[in-house]
């Protein structure tokens, strides 16, 4: 009698429930910057701040994937070689639009105004415009490719790129971020992942300066 034992493959919902917080972030930042009142610099700093910290965290996610993922599986596939070459190739646009944003953010910044903020929406549009392609394509066409080829460890890694990346004062924040528009069995999921001392941080007083900051970058906008 001949056994097989199952290779274990990864779970790749939990790309998912991250690039949930760039398609939200990316569809909220043009809103909330014309919203700014004319010569607001303090409202127009804690925008900037919080565009800050959406770049980094899309370059640390892209960065990630450009290091760890793509080069597993050009060395792994075949006929799907070409789209995992556009991944890399869209992941430059993206980079692009994103530092096209970062340029026009300082004029804005400096003196907030319909006419300061034109061109960053126009910049943060076109972003999210190639981000939200690059999105579908990668969990319409990669994420199946990466069950089939890559190892649960080498998944994993990914993720702990991240977090060992990530500067350790804005790890709550975030966590919180990802864990927003996460449904209870997601939630569980990510929650299981971290260590005992970052889910009792999180629980603790994390969760409650996440709200706060959430809720004065929104402010306004009725969602927090």
């Amino acid at each position: 009698m001949t056994t097989t034992t199952a290779i274990a493959r990864p779970d790749t919902h939990d790309m998912i429930v991250v690039h949930r917080v760039f398609r939200r972030e990316s569809d909220l930042m043009p809103t909330l910057i014309r919203a700014v009142p004319d010569g607001d610099t303090a409202r127009a700093e804690v925008l900037a701040q919080a565009f800050s910290d959406y770049q980094l965290g899309l370059h640390l996610h892209h960065t990630g994937e450009d290091e760890l993922v793509w080069p597993l599986l050009l060395a792994r596939v075949d006929l799907e070689a070409d789209m995992v070459l556009r991944m890399e190739t869209q992941h430059e646009v993206v980079a692009g639009t994103l530092a096209e944003a970062s340029r026009r953010m300082p004029d804005w910044q400096a003196a907030p105004s319909a006419a300061t903020a034109a061109p960053l929406v126009s910049a943060l549009t076109e972003h999210r415009a190639a981000l939200l392609e690059h999105l579908h394509d990668e969990e319409e066409h990669i994420l199946p490719l990466i069950e089939e080829h890559l190892t649960v460890a080498e998944w994993a890694r990914l993720g702990q790129r991240f977090a060992e990346e990530v500067p350790k004062d804005k790890m709550l924040f975030f966590l919180g971020m990802i864990l927003e528009d996460a449904d209870p069995a997601e939630r569980q999921a990510m929650m299981a992942n971290l260590p005992a001392p970052a889910r009792f941080v999180w629980k603790a007083f994390g969760q409650r300066q996440w709200r706060r900051r959430v809720s004065k970058i929104r402010a306004g906008l009725g969602r927090s």
